[in-house]
């Protein structure tokens, strides 16, 4: 009897040991992707840098943290643009090198979670920053347009507010600057005139430089006071200079 208890004891304590452990690495996981959240919402390279670092740990520790797929993706994008934003030497081939990787990562999280917005989202985007690399005809050679569409309206179909309504942005943006003959500017405006009546569009200045720069480019002058007034309450939210370099280049002429 007495060895009947002593190895129950030690069953017990096996099992609680086991279960710590595994609770252990969940809350450990926890702990690095909110860290790493943190250093995204802070910007900048370095910040960027070491979220993409973070991220990569719990992937490593556990292949298959959906969470920690998208939210990599996102933060590889961000990678490239802010290179790119910076002006920095070469960030060409950093937006190719980091827009690869972006879609990759994000095609794992699409895998692992097909009915989530993120993986989709963030296919898309990166094949935005991928173009911005290598030039949007070599990614359209490369058949990317029709999954860029695709994953951006996959995201639409499951949550179009999703990251502060990215979806709706991405697919106006997407039928602005995809070229001849399948730009859109019609249905760009109309997704742009959907992300106007969000409560989004007063937090995010792409909104207001974009629609304004589609109105600029409509045949006809009399889009350019609406465009004029977008531009100068760009100039006023609080942004990354690059958008205000942008705003104030496209307020030139109207």
């Amino acid at each position: 009897m007495k060895k009947c208890i002593c190895l129950l004891t030690m069953l017990v304590a096996f099992l609680t040991i086991s279960a710590g452990t595994a609770f252990g690495e969940a809350d450990s996981h926890d702990a690095l992707i909110e860290k790493a959240d943190a250093y995204y919402r802070a910007g900048g390279l370095d910040n960027y840098k070491q979220a993409i670092d973070l991220y990569k740990a719990v992937i490593a520790e556990d292949p298959e943290h959906f969470e920690a797929y998208w939210k990599l993706a996102r933060s590889i994008r961000e990678y490239g643009m802010e290179h790119q934003r910076l002006g920095i030497e070469g960030f060409e081939d950093v937006c190719r090198e980091y827009g690869q990787k972006g879609m990759a990562y994000a095609q794992k999280a699409i895998d692992l979670n097909p009915e989530h917005p993120g993986g989709h989202l963030y296919y898309g985007i990166n094949v935005g920053i991928y173009s911005d690399g290598v030039g949007i005809i070599t990614a359209l050679r490369e058949g990317l347009k029709d999954k860029t569409q695709s994953s951006f309206e996959k995201a639409y179909e499951l949550d179009r507010y999703f990251e502060n309504g990215a979806a709706i942005l991405s697919l106006g943006r997407f039928w602005q600057v995809v070229p001849w003959p399948f730009r859109d500017i019609s249905k760009s405006e109309e997704f742009y005139r959907e992300f106007q009546k969000t409560e989004y569009f007063d937090k995010v200045i792409e909104g207001r430089i974009y629609l304004a720069e589609l109105l600029k480019g409509k045949r006809g002058r009399r889009h350019d006071p609406e465009a004029k007034q977008l531009l100068e309450e760009a100039l006023q939210m609080d942004a990354h200079p690059y958008w205000h370099n942008m705003a104030r280049e496209l307020l030139k002429g109207l």
